[in-house]
Parts: structure tokens; sequence; C-alpha cells
């Protein structure tokens, strides 16, 4: 018996019927373009969350989680709606609340284990989504696609948790395949896996996190979104998709600049997206550096989501011999990304630690992650 199973029947007395994973992400390149129908470029990391599940026989939806004192928190099936919950309960139950829409379920409890970083910008949030949507799919023989269930947990974190995100994490963190990122067009969730293999070049993706914790909760994802809707509802265009850089910047003088200047992002950053799995198709990996700098200025002055910490990392990254680097995530805080050769490893991480140190920063943390597999079964079929 694993030990999330030994936990849940310590808890709830009885053991799980089934255990389910999905994990973090990493976006390579494609910052907040996901809900404008763009192309992203993401690929899951290895660091997951965990969850064991068991259906009732009542209505009753019991939520604890290893790392929150093991407190149960008690809901009903008819008692859900947005905003529901503790905050960080609203995840899952607003997975169950959406599935519940659609089918019928029973109650359920609920053990969740997440060891994909807080507040990093590595989505800890998909993760935990996608392990309740994976587990739900098969307890209950539900039998939904990878795609529906992007969609579904998507609404999920839109309408019951309240952050108008895009579809990007969700459906890396179900579809990521190891080895590759994925090509993912957000307009139709059509896939093309893109092998990503740079251990042969020696080379490595430093991740540095920050610990700028942030929220997309407190308005500026949403306002930003709302910037890109104003565009695509001035220019007359169904998305940005819809809308090439030259013919965006012929038309900047229909936009106010601040509007102008967000949908400049997004549409950039579309063609920054197609431009990296190119570079990564032809192993062209300076030009790759050149296209996740451009990510970063694009983010930081366009879209301004970055912050002192992010770019501080990414300068001193690049001041010490990394090929590119750019912050990753919603923004305001959370991780950055740097492509490096693996013999500037120590010489680029003890830079970072020394410029955060001076400037008066948390200590960062880093790390890196392969491509890893996205949300599956580990678990099944345990004894009522």
């Amino acid at each position: 018996m694993s030990e999330i199973q030994k936990r849940f029947k310590d808890l709830f007395g009885t053991p799980p019927e089934i255990v389910a994973q999905a994990p973090g992400r990493v976006n390579l390149i494609g910052e907040h373009i996901d809900y404008s129908d763009g192309f992203v470029l993401p690929f899951a990391i290895k660091d997951v969350t965990t969850v064991a599940l068991r259906r009732r026989t009542d209505e009753v939806i019991r939520i604890a989680s290893l790392q929150r004192s093991h407190e149960i928190f008690e809901f009903t099936l008819e008692s859900l709606s947005p905003l529901t919950g503790e905050p960080w309960t609203r995840y899952p139950l607003g997975v169950v609340w959406a599935f519940s829409e659609l089918h019928k379920l029973s109650g359920l409890d609920i053990l969740v284990d997440g060891r994909v970083p807080l507040g990093a910008g590595l989505s800890s949030s998909a993760a935990l989504e996608c392990s309740i949507a994976t587990g739900i799919n098969e307890l209950f023989d539900l039998r939904i696609g990878l795609a529906g269930l992007a969609r579904l947990t998507q609404r999920a974190e839109n309408i019951f948790v309240g952050v108008p995100c895009g579809i990007m994490d969700q459906s890396i963190s179900l579809m990521g395949r190891a080895g590759s990122a994925l090509l993912l067009d957000c307009r139709d969730l059509s896939s093309k896996n893109i092998p990503f293999d740079i251990a042969p070049e020696n080379l490595e993706l430093l991740i540095i996190d920050t610990q700028a914790h942030h929220s997309l909760v407190d308005g500026g994802y949403a306002e930003r979104r709302a910037s890109c809707e104003r565009a695509v509802a001035e220019l007359g265009i169904s998305s940005l998709r819809d809308i090439s850089v030259t013919e965006l910047l012929n038309r900047q003088a229909e936009l106010d600049p601040v509007t102008f200047i967000r949908a400049r992002h997004a549409v950039t950053e579309m063609a920054r997206v197609l431009s990296a799995v190119t570079a990564l198709e032809t192993r062209d990996f300076a030009e790759l550096g050149q296209l996740l700098n451009a990510s970063h200025a694009s983010l930081r002055d366009d879209y301004t989501v970055s912050c002192l910490e992010l770019d501080c990392a990414v300068d001193t990254a690049l001041a010490n011999g990394a090929i590119g680097a750019r912050m990753v995530g919603g923004g305001f805080g959370g991780s950055a990304i740097a492509l490096i050769s693996k013999d500037d490893t120590a010489t680029i991480t003890a830079a970072i630690s020394g410029a955060f140190k001076k400037a008066g920063f948390k200590a960062p943390r880093f790390f890196t992650s392969l491509p890893s597999e996205g949300a599956h079964i580990t678990e099944r079929a345990l004894p009522r």
C-alpha cells in the first residue's frame, strides 16, 4: 500500500478506490496568448500533484490535504456554487461541480498531496484540477477525452474559482509527453509533440523560482485579458490570432495606447512560438535563446507582468552566459527559465543568488526538469 493510500485510510477509515496524478508545467514560450486563440509551447514537469479518491454512498464531499495539517473540509454536492469553500479547496470542488453539471455523481472522499511549488508560476492549480478530473473520469467511467477534460477543468477555474485563465495549463497537464514540448493550438486544442532534447548539446533549462509568490485572483490577470478582448472588439476581428503584426501596426491608431501594447504582445508572441518550433526542429538553440529574450522583453514592457525579482533573474542569467531567458507563468512573481550550458550552471545560479541577496530579495530556488508525462492513473480498483 502506497503512502497516500495509508494516509487516506488513516483519515477516512477506508482505502481509496483510485489514485491519480497530474504534473505542473513550464511554458517554453507563448505566454498570455492561450485566451487569444494562440499557439503555445509548454511541457509537463516532473513535479506532480497526486490525489486519492473514493466514492461515497451519499452526496457528501470530504477533502483533505497532506500539506494542510490533515484538516477535513466537508461539503455537499447540493451546496456547490462558485466561490464555495476555502481558496485552495475551490480548485477540486470546482472540478466536481463542473462534472456534476454534466453527469450524475455521488459524494467523494478526496486526499490531495500537492508537490508542485505553490505560487511559482508552474501551474500548481492546473495540476490539482487535472489530477482530480483524471480520477473522477476513471472512477465514474465517464470516458471523457483529454480535450474535453481540459475544457471542463478550465471551466472550473474560470467560473468556480474565479480566475479567467486560458486553456494551456490544463491542456499540457493532461496531454504532456516525456521528451517533448507540446505545440498546442488553443483555438481547437489540436496539438503536435515537438522533440525537446537538449542534453546532447550539453544544455539544460534552468528554472528559477524567485519566491516572489504571485496570485492570479487579484485582478491583474483579468485586466490584461480584458485589454485583449477590447482590442478584438475595436478591431472587429474574432481573436488576436486573426491579425498579423504588420496589420496591427497599421491599425495602431484605432486603439488606445495601453490596449495597443497589450495586443502587440499577444500578436508578436504568437509569431515567436512558431519561430521557436522551427528553431527546435532545426536545433538552432541560439535562435531559440533570442526568441526567449524577446518574449521576456515583451512581457516586461508591453504586457507589464514582470517584476523586479523576475527581471533580476533574467538579466543576471544573461549577463553570466545564458543563451536566453524569460519569465514564465502568469507573472507578477513566480519563476523564470534560462537556457544554459550545463558547464555554466554553478556560475549562473551563484550569480543570481548573489544578485538577489544584494537587492534584498528572498533567496531564489533552482531546479531543472525534463519534459515529463501528463496526467494518469497510478493505482486503481482497490477493494470497496
